[in-house]
């Protein structure tokens, strides 16, 4: 599997309307989400900053899903947000959208975190990475990765066989968990379900049905990593 990091030396570049499997960590893997308004806040920060438009969260501050954006710089699919990581799966929709929209991001983020927590310095470490989804087997694979991801918090393995001791435990873990889109797909009603563009992406999972299946199937495997 490779593994590219996106800064200004680059050789390469991300292309328009191809999708990618994009990740930071916490510097010194420091935990980067302290509690559930961390959480919350960078997901609100998903929506609120995928537009060419300024803006601030003084600005809408009472309602920021009912921001009203002109444009978006990327697309969205599935994102998971850990203790101290966090993954998107996105689709560069403009051009440069992806590195706009992770350097608005980050630098809110990390202002908002330090002055929270009194603390200096950069939080992220270093520029974000990013993988070229260029199959579609590997597309696939990566929606059930990243939502899958938060069962390391109760089963720190499981990523390593490809396989959990108790699917039904699981399941129910993922369903409760609120800092993934993993319940967006299961047509839960909330305002973070605006954070997605479900329809720019493949139609892998036409009902409920298709998605909780393919999940489940993927906890009985032993899936290997899908390049």
């Amino acid at each position: 599997m490779l593994y590219y990091k996106v800064d200004m030396s680059r050789k390469w570049k991300i292309a328009l309307d191809e999708y990618y499997h994009v990740y930071n960590r916490g510097v010194e893997k420091r935990d980067i989400f302290m509690n559930t308004a961390d959480h919350q806040r960078f997901q609100t920060s998903l929506y609120v900053y995928n537009t060419s438009q300024r803006v601030t969260f003084r600005d809408i501050a009472s309602n920021p899903y009912n921001f009203k954006k002109e444009d978006s710089l990327l697309s969205i699919g599935a994102y998971c947000l850990m203790p101290n990581h966090f993954h998107l799966l996105v689709r560069e929709t403009v051009e440069g959208g992806i590195s706009n929209f992770m350097q608005k991001l980050s630098t809110s983020y990390t202002m908002y975190f330090n002055t929270k927590y009194d603390r200096t310095g950069s939080l992220f470490q270093g520029s974000f990475k990013a993988e070229h989804l260029h199959t579609d087997p590997y597309l696939r694979h990566i929606f059930s990765y990243i939502h899958l991801n938060p069962l390391s918090i109760i089963e720190p393995e499981w990523d390593q066989s490809k396989s959990v001791s108790d699917s039904g435990k699981a399941q129910e873990f993922l369903q409760n968990y609120r800092h993934s889109s993993y319940i967006d797909y299961l047509d839960t009603d909330r305002l973070e379900k605006k954070i997605l563009a479900k329809n720019l992406f493949p139609n892998y999972f036409q009902t409920k049905k298709d998605f909780e299946h393919l999940h489940s199937e993927w906890l009985k495997s032993t899936n290997e990593p899908i390049t």
